[in-house]
Order: structure tokens, then sequence, then C-alpha cells
């Protein structure tokens, strides 16, 4: 069975083929086109929209063309249908929406969290994980039950993507920051005392922030070292309460900041005290890419044959435990 997915929630516009064969799935192409926005800028939805406007056939042509097949060979269209930008995520929906109406496709709408979760458990091989979700959109601890993704944690105001790239904007860095801020964490051990924000499971990132930017004034290394240090014990520290709390024996890392090396070695610390097995996303696919959109729509046809162009949507605030999977 051959899918293709279009993600477009917020500055990458992508398309992906993946053949499925059973419950394995082989990635055929997988093409990005990724808007950069000026040094010390953020993401401009129009500006970004207009990106992946202008970006969107080429992406479509070199991913069909790098997988090896025509768009009649295809079973199903699937596209991110939220969370995100919403005039970033109406691009995607109508290449999706096109494609199929004009060559009787079965298209599928998904959640873009959930399609973060379910490439990373097909890529590593995770069965039953806790799942910490952490990107530009999302801080989230995640477990499955009764057909639903339930939160066991998230963040209170801004998300650990999004304070890394504010942080780093306000030192020069241009979208996305995580890269440019390991890096130079990296270049030193000087810890400065940071606030520490951790409400039963939920974090806060908004204070951190605030108290990072003047420290930055005299030394932009140490900034970034405390910066990340607190952040990831705050994670780290609800990460093993909830592996206390829910009894998992797998913990899978998820999204866009789950390609920090830093964070991934504070987790297994916290794996190996439970005697838990540490899974995460490959870097290639640990940021929104169509692959993850792909996957996740052809999961849903084997339960559903799609839905009708009249009731395809995008929903910018989609709240991920608001899904029902009945795949």
């Amino acid at each position: 069975m051959l899918g293709l997915g279009v993600e477009s929630t917020a500055h990458t516009f992508s398309c992906a083929i993946i053949e499925k064969n059973g419950n394995k799935g082989k990635i055929l192409s997988d093409v990005r086109k990724i808007y950069r926005p000026p040094e010390g800028e953020g993401i401009h939805p129009r500006e970004a929209s207009r990106h992946h406007v202008e970006n969107s056939p080429i992406a479509l042509s070199e991913c069909l063309k790098e997988a090896g097949v025509k768009i009649k060979d295809l079973d199903i269209i699937s596209y991110a249908a939220g969370p995100g930008l919403g005039p970033c995520l109406r691009v995607g929906a109508v290449v999706a929406r096109s494609l199929a109406s004009y060559y009787k496709i079965p298209i599928y709408p998904v959640n873009h969290a959930l399609g973060h979760i379910e490439l990373g458990k097909l890529l590593t091989g995770a069965k039953n994980p806790l799942v910490l979700l952490v990107s530009g959109g999302h801080t989230m601890l995640l477990a499955f039950l009764n057909k639903q993704w339930r939160v066991f944690g998230e963040t209170l105001d801004i998300t650990l993507g999004q304070l890394l790239d504010q942080f780093g904007r306000s030192i020069g860095f241009a979208s996305p920051c995580g890269k440019n801020i390991e890096d130079l964490a990296s270049s030193t051990s000087n810890y400065v005392l940071l606030p520490y924000s951790v409400k039963g499971n939920d974090v806060s990132f908004s204070g951190l922030l605030s108290a990072s930017k003047p420290i930055a004034q005299k030394s932009k290394a140490d900034a970034c070292f405390s910066l990340q240090e607190t952040a990831f014990a705050m994670i780290s520290e609800v990460v093993e309460r909830a592996l206390s709390f829910t009894g998992k024996k797998e913990l899978l890392i998820v999204g866009g900041v789950a390609a920090n090396n830093r964070l991934s070695e504070m987790l297994q610390d916290v794996c190996k005290r439970h005697a838990c097995k540490f899974f995460i996303a490959p870097q290639k696919y640990a940021g929104d890419c169509g692959s993850q959109i792909c996957w996740t729509g052809l999961l849903e046809s084997q339960v559903k044959s799609g839905v009708s162009i009249e009731e395809t949507f995008v929903r910018q605030s989609w709240r991920l435990d608001s899904v029902k999977i009945d795949y």
C-alpha cells in the first residue's frame, strides 16, 4: 500500500511517500522545503505560507521522482490538519484536497502530534512507551490508554522548543535555534543559577526565558549552558515521576528537540535508574516531516475509508488527547 503525506504546520513544507506492508513501513522518499526567517526573527505565518505555496509543487515533484511512483499509483493521501499555524496548514490542506479530488484518492486529515509518535514508534520499535513530545509546538508527557493518548504532564506556558527559539533569537540566531544553542552550550561548564519551575508534573519556562536574557549580556555561552541544564533538568524530573507513576518500561522521545544530545544524556540516566528502555526518534526524522503524516494516514486507513472533501478541515488548536485512535 502506497501513501503520500503532506506536512505544512509551521516552517517546513514536506511531501513523503511510504510503502506499507502489514505492520512495517518503508520510507521511499521524504522531501522538505524549509522556510528560513532572517537572523533574530521568528516564523511569520504569512511569509511561511507564501514559501509553502511557492515550494509545494517542487517538493511534490521531487518526492514522486525520488520514490519512483506516479500520483495514480497512490492508495491514500494524508495531510497535517493541525495543530499549527493557520495560513501554513491551509497550504498543505489545499494541495492534498486538490490531488485527492482530481485523482479520486481517499484523503485523511492527520493530527501532527500523533504523527510524531507513530513515526517514532515505527522507526524505533517501541511498543508501549511513555512518550515525551518536545518541539516548537509541543511539550507533553503521554501514555496510551483506552484508544487515546493521555497527558501526564505538559508546559503551562511556552514549549521547550519555543524557549530555545525565543532565547536564541534574543542573542541573534535565526529560528530554529536549538542546534546553535547546543553548540554554544558545549563550550563551557559555568552554570549560573536560574529559576526552576516544576508544578506537579507540569513545567513552566517563561520565567526561565526572562532570567536567561540578562546573563547572555555577560556571556552567551554561560547563558546557553545554564538554560539547557535547567530546562532539561525540569523535563527529566517530570519524566522520572511519570515513569514511576505509570510503571512504563519504555521511554520514547519525539519532536524536533529530541535531536539535542544533552537532553538525551540526561533522560538516559533517568531510564537507567528505572530499568527502562530508551528510544529516540532518528535525528533525520525527529523534526517535522511528511513521513509522520503519511505513516499515520496509512495506519488510519486500516479502519477508515477516508473522509469526503467536504469533511476535510484544518484546526490550529487540535489537542492530541482529543483524538480517538481505532487502529
